[in-house]
């Protein structure tokens, strides 16, 4: 005999062929519990009461069972050992989601119709609530959060020091010329403070190369700068305090965005590293959002405002986006960016699509293969295309007219 089971907000219940009730199991009122389970269901997972119902059906000699789920058909056939069929919209079902009041009340679950419909509000909500919090515990949008706070806080540092350089400018504006990383001019200013403090001695408890240490102390001794006065040089030590901090918890989020992006899209950080595989998750929106974009598109992310320039003007589209911060293609030259950023968003797109849906680890063969094919780009195009010589335009002869319109 064949049955159709059906997982509905009131339980798990059995349908025979005549359309009736044959069993059932039904869930407890509790709107939280009842969104859980069919939250399951709904991802393909087989719920303890599906399985019940089941083994009590098959023990009363039921041998076949209709699934309206594909994924759910196939685990409770290999689980329990019976066969199954798929109907992906039974007339049972749909019987069930359209008179639901009526069968809610026969089967005994509310005593009124209208408990139901109160009940399917509730629930509904829970379902959402269970969405958004999945949605929010996604760990693609971890790493997206991430590369971004790492971007917000080099724009602050790089603000903070553009006002450090001016402001100790005044006192040592030599250093600026001298020092260029941001972190080590922020460092000498908070260990040496005042410029007559850069002498030999000192600068070599610093890690600065002996050339730059030379220069400093000849810059300090010859410097234009004005004197400080009182705490002035406390308040720009404070500030670059501060930024030295930053710096400190940049390579926290960076260490944090190297282990999760390790974790969510190994694929992508084996093809392009971490920061350049977070920040294209964060542009896609998403780890799963990225792996559904085609190539060309992945190849221009982060290049949006060129390419809509380009479609409105008409002038060229650009070749590569974000992607361009990878060695293989800023490192090559021009003519051959093309078509290497070509050759590496395909690849891309298959990492993406693997991290996003197999889970199986194929980044050593990717990067191989992107390897062997910049090397044959590189070798078939060694020099630059002949330029295309401009087609002349045609002068147009001026037609004068007459008061009246008549050509002349």
């Amino acid at each position: 005999m064949k049955i159709t089971v059906i997982t509905s907000i009131m339980g798990v219940l059995g349908f025979g062929e005549d359309g009736r009730i044959v069993d059932k199991i039904l869930f407890e009122k509790d709107p939280r519990s009842i969104a859980e389970k069919l939250a399951s269901v709904k991802a393909g997972e087989v719920i303890p009461e599906l399985i019940s119902l089941v083994k009590r059906l098959k023990r009363k000699s039921y041998a076949a069972f209709v699934f309206e789920d594909v994924s759910i058909a196939k685990m409770v056939e290999s689980q329990l050992k019976v066969e199954t069929m798929v109907v992906q919209q039974s007339s049972y079902g749909e019987g069930l989601r359209k008179d639901i009041e009526r069968f809610a009340v026969e089967v005994g679950f509310v005593q009124r119709p209208e408990l139901i419909r109160v009940l399917i509000r509730e629930v509904s909500l829970e379902l959402t609530r269970l969405r958004v919090k999945k949605a929010g515990e996604k760990r693609d949008l971890m790493v997206a959060q991430a590369i971004l706070s790492i971007d917000d806080l080099d724009r602050t540092i790089n603000l903070f020091m553009g006002r450090v350089r001016e402001w100790y400018g005044l006192h040592f504006p030599e250093l600026d010329r001298i020092i260029e990383k941001h972190e080590t001019y922020a460092k000498l200013v908070v260990d040496l403070g005042e410029r007559r403090n850069f002498t030999t001695e000192n600068l070599e408890e610093v890690e600065l190369r002996e050339k730059v240490a030379v220069r400093l102390v000849e810059a300090a001794k010859r410097s234009l700068g004005a004197e400080l006065r009182g705490n002035d040089v406390e308040q720009i030590q404070t500030l670059c305090r501060q930024i030295l901090e930053m710096y400190s918890l940049r390579r926290t989020l960076q260490t944090y965005a190297d282990s999760t992006v390790g974790e969510v899209a190994p694929n992508i950080q084996a093809l392009v590293g971490s920061l350049l595989a977070a920040r294209l998750i964060a542009l896609a929106g998403g780890l799963e959002r990225l792996a559904k974009m085609p190539s060309s598109t992945i190849q221009v992310l982060g290049a949006e405002k060129a390419l809509f320039r380009a479609l409105k003007t008409g002038a060229k589209p650009p070749k590569h986006g974000v992607i361009f911060q990878d060695t293989l293609i800023h490192a090559s030259k021009k003519w051959q960016r093309g078509k290497i950023s070509r050759a590496l968003a395909g690849k891309l797109a298959i990492a993406a699509r693997v991290d996003a849906f197999s889970g199986r680890f194929i980044g050593d063969s990717l990067k191989e293969d992107l390897k062997k094919r910049v090397d044959e780009i590189k070798e078939k195009y060694p020099k630059p295309p002949p330029k295309k010589a401009k087609a002349r335009s045609q002068p147009t002869r001026r037609i004068r007219r007459t008061k009246r319109g008549r050509k002349r």
